[in-house]
């Protein structure tokens, strides 16, 4: 332990980088695990659609119609921050969120959870990583 002190005091803007460090990593996995939802790669997003997930997009209208992922149903996202009215009849399945990118969905998620919904997903880079991934896409 002594050595550990004078290793502080000879060192003092390495150890002070340890400490700072060290409380950027423990902020960071708190604020994480604090978010409460999880985001779901599409591979996982469609394991989880044929146990019976249901798949919520909530861009606007026009984007949704311009290319969505099949069976999924639009919620806007304005919609969604008014609360979890629209998607109360979902309660007691598993949702995931999509989005063009990922981060309206997980923001969605976040929302659903706080109001007390349960298993809400995000699906992790959004239609792009869908896109990405070579997974087909419907328009209309």
């Amino acid at each position: 332990m002594d050595r550990l002190l004078d290793y502080f005091t000879n060192h003092p803007i390495l150890a002070g980088g340890l400490v700072l460090m060290t409380i950027i990593v423990v902020a960071y996995e708190m604020r994480r695990q604090g978010q409460g939802s999880t985001a779901v790669a599409p591979n996982d997003a469609i394991r989880m659609m044929n146990e019976g997930a249901v798949l919520v997009d909530v861009r606007p209208v026009d984007q949704f119609k311009g290319g969505h992922i099949s069976g999924a149903r639009n919620v806007p996202g304005d919609q969604i921050a008014d609360g979890a009215k629209a998607l109360e009849k979902f309660s007691g399945k598993t949702m995931i969120m999509c989005c063009d990118n990922g981060s309206t969905a997980g923001a969605a998620a976040r929302t659903l959870t706080r109001a007390g919904l349960k298993n809400v997903f995000s699906l992790r880079g959004g239609l792009a990583a869908w896109r990405q991934d070579n997974l087909p896409v419907v328009k209309g």
